[in-house]
């Protein structure tokens, strides 16, 4: 019996873990039946040998579908399920930190808790929130949406000291590409005055140290949680050491380590988590 494609099995759980569980149920049920009536259908009797490859054809797309009947359904209430543990852990968090003293806790997040904080706090401000850590994008965090109107938010910076232009003018073209009506960029340090600058007018805010801590309302460090629930239900790729990211396989260029294979973050060059192969 071949095997499963890890890949993509990890693949579906990972889009259905990203939907509201509603929608993972609808789908499970959905496939179960679509796929099931097919898979009770007969293969028409061959009566002439010339049908012998729609008969064969007809059998095959059974045996797929009885498979089918199973697997997917299986893969979209896994994925409910993973909603809705996200969804309880980003509640978690949120009610962790907030009502405690700044004094720098945002810090001492990891970059996978930082998002999930911002984006339950975005939340609860009427937006709905898309997490795209990770994803095609690779360089946008968060999309929000409210109204039927597009925004987008990075956070990869939010630990520098000081965030300058350029980083603001990159936000502003990724929203020109994907015609968002505006954008955050945050940071708990600050931005130079050419950031700012640059940010007035184009629907951009620029959120620092205090503006996150009236978006949070105040933090305390929170007690660490479960890293990540698809790495207890698949095999695929390691999560990288610093954020949390998937992580994809390298082979060095150059130096001491040349043509040895190596992990490194899918978020770098934001990120620079590297582990052994």
């Amino acid at each position: 019996m071949a095997r499963r494609n890890p890949i993509l099995f990890d693949g579906l759980i990972a889009i259905a873990s990203k939907l509201p569980w509603w929608v993972g149920i609808v789908l499970a049920m959905s496939a179960y039946f679509g796929l099931h009536s097919v898979a009770v259908s007969e293969a028409t009797a061959v009566a002439q040998p010339g049908m012998m490859g729609g008969f064969v054809g007809q059998s095959l797309v059974n045996t797929l579908a009885t498979v089918g009947q199973v697997l997917l359904p299986f893969v979209f209430l896994v994925g409910a399920a993973l909603s809705v543990y996200g969804r309880y852990q980003r509640r978690a968090l949120h009610e962790r930190v907030t009502g405690g003293p700044h004094g720098g806790a945002l810090n001492q997040l990891s970059g996978q808790e930082f998002e999930a904080l911002v984006g339950e706090a975005f939340r609860r401000k009427g937006y709905s929130v898309t997490e795209t850590r990770g994803g095609a994008d690779g360089r946008v965090d968060l999309a929000l949406k409210k109204g039927g109107e597009l925004f987008l938010v990075q956070c990869k910076h939010w630990r520098a000291t000081r965030v300058g232009v350029n980083i603001v003018q990159k936000h502003a073209g990724l929203m020109a590409a994907r015609s968002a009506t505006g954008g955050f960029v945050l940071t708990t340090g600050v931005f130079t005055d050419e950031a700012r600058a640059f940010a007035k007018g184009k629907n951009i805010e620029l959120m620092d140290d205090k503006a996150l801590d009236a978006l949070t309302r105040g933090v305390s460090v929170p007690v660490k949680f479960f890293r990540d629930p698809l790495s207890v239900l698949t095999i695929g790729a390691p999560y990288c050491p610093e954020c949390q990211s998937r992580m994809v396989k390298r082979r060095a260029r150059d130096g001491a380590n040349a043509g040895m294979k190596f992990w490194r973050c899918s978020r770098y060059p934001d990120c620079k988590g590297k582990r052994p192969a």
